[in-house]
């Protein structure tokens, strides 16, 4: 009768350290896994940071848009022409200062 106890207590040691075992297992997963709280945190700052680069650069396409619409065809803006030209070509007038 004293072994069988003794056996029972021993199962229920073994049981119980069993799923403490796998508690900590998962528990530890939960936060530091792949799919844990740390990754979801880091993954939310990346978030955010694509975010603002998106934005940067939708504003740059914005202004990209602007500048071609204005030298189509159709809406030619001669002041921008010349100003884009001076630029490529790296020409000036005689009578205007460049400073770098």
């Amino acid at each position: 009768m004293a072994q069988d106890t003794q056996s029972n207590a021993l199962q229920g040691a073994l049981v119980g350290g069993l799923a403490l075992a796998l508690g900590l297992y998962f528990a530890f997963h939960a936060v530091q896994g792949d799919f844990g709280l740390f990754s979801r945190i880091q993954i939310e700052a990346d978030e955010q940071v694509l975010i603002a680069e998106r934005d940067v650069l939708l504003a740059q396409l914005s202004i990209l848009e602007n500048q071609t619409r204005r030298l189509s065809d159709a809406n030619l803006d001669l002041d921008l022409l010349d100003e884009r030209a001076r630029d490529v070509l790296g020409f000036m007038r005689p009578d205007e200062l460049v400073i770098r």
